[in-house]
């Protein structure tokens, strides 16, 4: 491993607290100063480098205070992005303009601003990106791993930036202490600050090389993904928004396991094109596209959202329908696919109805009008699974049969893309330092929907199928075995990029869709999917903190204990759960032999008499009770049953089976390390379960959890699941390949 690192996490604070005009590298522009500073003058700082979930609730008239419907527009909106791009097709290229409007909500003036230029991660192994990677991936897989080669890398340059007519200068900065060779953000000084509540116009240039593709955009052949690509304004985040308390600009790094955080505003964007490329985007078509000399025009506007990306491919075809439900407009949904994955529109188009469906009706109605899902080519898989506003890409397979593993995996990516547009498009949260708002919980929302649906994952494919093997696991069962739950190295709560590992970033969807998992099960269903649709009601086109989340819960629920302790061990800790049954010890109650006290004197008992008279007894009692189990007796039986907490308290039900066959139940739920419970009865305990509705899938050793005083198949058949699932992923990682 290269020592390119060098100073980075000791410096990150330092970096985050000077002032965030530091210069590492500066563009060419014309001299045209900013104005003059003022002594009264202080520099807005940046959001902390190390920033992650906070935990105090975000003010109640963050963002705005809580949209309501009746305001003029959906969201309040803070910048608006009028632009025309070309796409050279040949080399891969957009070049645009970009008319940047953007409004400043804080009460004082603004000097600078910061443009996120995003395709820079992938312009040299010296970005920040790039030299992350290399650190995450030493020990663990991840996306975003493909090796560019020359002529296949990307970038975005600035090519000219004015205010007003007067041209700019820019210097790429570093907010989070990263490589000086990481050019992602740039600072633009003003030429005239922009007043507390006033509003900024800039005129931009630039031109953007899309690399091949590689973490979610990029091209292959004639496919072009077009994400991630034209200057993006930062976030000034104002005191009491999501753990602010003071006015700062949140503008991270393109770190290599971070995704993206933006204000709501407007989009027009005008889209030219080689005509025999197919188009889609983000929003509503405006109108017929116009055709002129071999290239089309296409115009694009969509409100009330934070981002804008589209495809451009040759060859490809189109599979329209529609869907309207309680409370939305009617949807135009739109497949754009190629030739090879035929098969897979239609289920794509399937599952993105179903999905408006589900979503709509448990967290709110799907404001927008369109909805467009893109297949992506042979040998463009990284360009598969990803989100933006009212537009994502799914995965394509030649074959999909019902019943079988790739049917669930078209279900599963298509409904997890889409239930982004919730979780990451209106509720907007920061993928950069709180990704467990967005990744996580949607991948809890998406497993109860195919809950719902009865939809398990089907490890099969058609070829096993067809020989009658069909090995399924329902999905939260999985999600458990993802989710590193015996050593988890960080917080579900960290940002996106302090992280022991890939590995460890991934299991932010897996462990958050099981701790979601156990405290709905500790709520109740009913409760939870309430708490989480007042989330969405009070947080839909603002941008909340896990806090935020919290605390709607603890509102709808009334139970703070219970969400507290959730949030506390699993998402600002690191707590772990093994409980375990230790032991099972069982002796009969039999007459006592010995000396006896009787009228002040002792009398010892005839030990012989004692033997022969409880011989005679069991005898007599075999005889009337002749189908009478191990176990029973005509004395009575004391058992002691023994558990042991190996990690954080979490609420327990304890089962114990008695030789009769009669069961009794009992609570543990307290923070006693090991406790034990003394049964006397007519039969001997002969085996105790912890969990026996298997309600905390946050246990990380199930196997533990039951015990038998002989024997059985019990515990075989509770691992069972838990092999079923490895069954799944293996086969998994047979079609992937």
């Amino acid at each position: 491993m290269r020592s390119i690192f060098a100073g980075w996490l000791g410096a990150a604070a330092l970096w985050a607290s000077a002032t965030p005009g530091l210069v590492h590298a500066q563009a060419a522009a014309a001299p045209t100063a900013p104005a003059a500073a003022s002594t009264a003058y202080m520099p807005i700082p940046f959001a902390p480098a190390h920033a992650a979930a906070p935990s105090v609730p975000s003010a109640p008239d963050a963002w705005g205070g809580p949209r309501t419907g009746q305001e003029p527009t959906l969201s309040d909106r803070v910048v608006d992005y009028r632009i025309d791009a070309s796409l050279d097709a040949a080399r891969h290229a957009v070049s645009g303009k970009e008319q940047l409007t953007w409004r400043n909500r804080s009460d004082r003036e603004v000097r600078s601003i910061y443009v996120h230029l995003y395709l820079n991660a992938f312009q040299n192994e010296g970005s920040t990106f790039f030299t992350e990677r290399e650190v995450l991936t030493a020990h663990s897989g991840s996306r975003g791993a493909a090796k560019l080669e020359k002529g296949q890398w990307g970038w975005i340059d600035l090519q000219q930036v004015s205010q007003d007519g007067a041209a700019l200068k820019w210097a790429f900065v570093h907010p989070d202490g990263g490589p000086a060779t990481d050019q992602t953000v740039a600072r633009i000084d003003l030429a005239r600050p922009v007043p507390a509540g006033g509003t900024l116009t800039l005129d931009i240039e630039f031109l953007s090389q899309l690399p091949r593709v590689v973490e979610r955009t990029g091209w292959w052949g004639d496919f072009n993904l077009v994400a991630q690509w034209f200057p993006k304004i930062g976030v000034l985040e104002l005191p009491g928004e999501r753990g602010a308390t003071q006015v700062r600009w949140n503008v991270h790094e393109f770190h290599f396991n971070s995704e993206f955080y933006a204000d709501f505003g407007r989009f027009d964007v005008t889209l030219s094109v080689p005509s025999d490329y197919t188009v889609g985007a983000v929003g509503e078509p405006q109108g017929a596209p116009v055709t002129a000399n071999g290239r089309t025009t296409y115009h694009f506007v969509q409100g009330d959202v934070h981002d804008f990306a589209w495809v451009a491919a040759k060859g490809y075809k189109v599979l329209d329908g529609s869907w309207q439900g309680p409370g939305s407009p009617k949807v135009a949904v739109r497949v754009l696919y190629p030739p090879e994955y035929a098969a897979s529109a239609q289920p794509v188009l399937k599952a993105s109805t179903d999905a408006l469906t589900y979503f709509s009706d448990t967290l709110g109605p799907y404001p927008y009008r369109t909805l467009t899902a893109v297949v992506p080519p042979y040998n463009a898989s990284e360009a598969g699974g990803m989100e933006y506003p009212t537009f994502f890409t799914a995965e394509g397979y030649k074959e999909v049969t019902p019943g079988t593993l790739s049917q669930y995996a078209i279900d599963f990516v298509t409904i997890h893309e889409f239930g982004h547009g919730y979780f990451y498009g209106l509720l907007a949260s920061n993928e950069f330092e709180e990704p467990m708002l967005d990744e996580g919980m949607n991948e809890y929302w998406d497993q109860r929907m195919l809950r719902e649906r009865g939809q398990d994952i089907v490890a099969t494919t058609a070829g096993l199928k067809r020989l009658g093997i069909a090995p399924a696991v329902p999905g939260f069962v999985a999600e458990r075995l993802g989710a590193d739950l015996r050593h988890p190295y960080d917080p579900l709560g960290e940002n996106a990029w302090d992280r022991y590992s890939s590995g460890s970033y991934g299991t932010v969807y897996s462990r958050t869709a099981t701790a979601m998992h156990d405290l709905e099960e500790r709520l109740g269903k009913a409760v939870t999917e309430r708490a989480f649709r007042e989330y969405y009601r009070r947080w839909h086109f603002r941008h909340p903190s896990a806090a935020d989340l919290r605390q709607a819960l603890i509102d709808v629920s009334g139970d703070a204990k219970t969400v507290n302790e959730v949030f506390d061990q699993y998402v600002y800790g690191t707590a772990h759960i093994d409980d375990r049954v230790a032991s099972i010890d069982s002796e009969e109650v039999l007459p006592l032999a010995g000396s006896m006290r009787v009228d002040g004197k002792h009398t010892e008992g005839d030990t012989e008499a004692l033997d022969k008279r409880i011989a005679r007894q069991r005898e007599d009692w075999a005889k009337t009770h002749p189908k009478a189990k191990p176990g029973s007796g005509p004395f009575p039986w004391h058992s002691t049953v023994s558990v042991v907490r190996d990690g954080a308290q979490v609420p327990q039900v304890l089962r114990v089976t008695f030789a009769d066959g009669s069961h009794q139940e009992l609570k543990w739920n307290d923070d006693r390390r090991w406790a034990r419970f003394e049964f006397t009865g007519p039969s001997k305990v002969v085996s105790a379960e912890l969990d026996p509705q298997r309600r905390v899938f946050l246990d990380a050793d199930k196997l533990n959890d039951s015990l038998a005083a002989r024997p059985d198949g019990a515990a075989s058949r509770r691992w069972s699941a838990d092999f079923a699932a490895l069954v799944q992923a293996f086969l998994s990682l047979l079609v992937s390949l």
